[in-house]
């Protein structure tokens, strides 16, 4: 019961293939304007791309096409044929029914009796912790108890394939714990494809992380080893880190514009010249020095600072490196930033202990 795709849209410079197991939940990472949505909307029905095919196994051990546009024969679904459900940002419930009917909507349209499909709408309601709220009309709802609802509603449609779209993010910081812990337990062995920015969504919620860039697919693994490994700057981000590419040694990074970046190797990392690789380090072990350093530190570099922001109850310390404009970042206390004065625009040295640095392939 895998899912199966492969789809270009020239328009949107998307181009991606991948594939879900039966039971799998694949979170899609990227920065805004990535190809994220676009791939639920090619998924879901709702745009319809220059070339490619896609496929679903089904509950019966079949096998469904939502296109096909590789042959002479062009094949396209419609979205209400697909076996998917789009949760959105937004709970988008129908505002003159009440949350049962809104929920029983799905059961009906494929054919439920009237008393079949309350049936249907009690029990995901009580999945999702909303019972209490099947007579209340979505105005009289809170955002997240509406978005609950909502997930009540694509599941009891039963699709093969649940699309979820940043369904966290117009909640408040108490509702979407709630959200997030109803999702994980409803999610267990179910396809699922979720987009988020959310690193904890990720941690929570998929057993597998697929980072989008430029409508191509930039990264992919495991949700633990991509963001505690990340290859790419975006990842990196997300897991706090900083990340350095270049051409790994026995020494380290060697960058483009020649600077090493000493580190600690991967466990069983054999060395094959050319190799490319990654240096990465939190921002919390490196040090910021106002001019020389004393010593002979292995990573000491010449910045410049580019912003100063609150970081919890450090400053981070944004910095570009060099021609490339790398962008690196340090975590001080905000004493130390007073009695360092700094301010963007200023050179400073960012010290890294090489123990703190990992190095592993790209």
């Amino acid at each position: 019961m895998s899912f199966e795709l492969r789809a270009s849209l020239g328009a949107r410079n998307f181009d991606i293939s991948l594939k879900i197991s039966d039971g799998e939940t694949v979170a899609i990472l990227g920065p805004n304007g990535a190809g994220k949505s676009t791939l639920l909307g090619v998924i879901a029905g709702l745009l319809r791309p220059d070339s490619g095919a896609a496929k679903m196994g089904t509950a019966k051990g079949g096998e469904r096409e939502l296109f096909n546009f590789d042959g002479g024969t062009r094949f396209w679904s419609p979205p209400h044929l697909r076996g998917t459900a789009l949760l959105a940002q937004e709970a988008l419930l129908f505002p003159h029914l009440n949350a049962l009917d809104n929920v029983a909507f799905g059961p009906r349209s494929a054919g439920a009796s009237k008393v079949e499909a309350r049936e249907t709408a009690r029990h995901w309601l009580a999945e999702v912790d909303a019972l209490p709220l099947a007579d209340r009309k979505p105005a009289q709802l809170s955002g997240g108890q509406a978005q609950r609802v909502a997930v009540a509603r694509a599941l009891a449609a039963e699709p093969e394939l649940l699309l979820l779209d940043e369904p966290m993010a117009a909640l408040d910081i108490h509702a979407a714990p709630l959200l997030r812990r109803v999702l994980k337990r409803v999610l267990q062995d179910r396809k699922a494809i979720i987009v988020t920015h959310d690193v904890l969504d990720a941690y929570m919620l998929a057993d597998r992380v697929i980072v989008v860039e430029n409508g191509r697919i930039a990264e992919e693994g495991p949700t633990r080893q991509v963001l505690e490994r990340p290859r790419s700057h975006f990842a990196a981000g997300l897991a706090g880190l900083n990340l350095v590419a270049g051409t790994l040694s026995e020494d380290g990074i060697t960058t483009p514009d020649g600077r090493l970046f000493a580190g600690q190797h991967d466990p069983g990392w054999s060395s094959r010249p050319g190799q490319a690789g990654v240096a990465a380090f939190p921002p919390s072990s490196v040090s910021v020095f106002p001019g020389e350093v004393h010593g002979s530190p292995r990573n000491s570099f010449p910045v410049v600072i580019t912003d100063l922001e609150p970081h919890g109850d450090q400053i981070r310390v944004r910095a570009s490196l060099g021609h490339a404009a790398q962008v690196l970042s340090a975590d001080i206390t905000p004493a130390a930033s007073a009695d360092l004065g700094l301010v963007p625009g200023m050179e400073v040295r960012f010290v890294v202990k090489s123990a703190l640095v990992s190095l592993y392939p790209a």
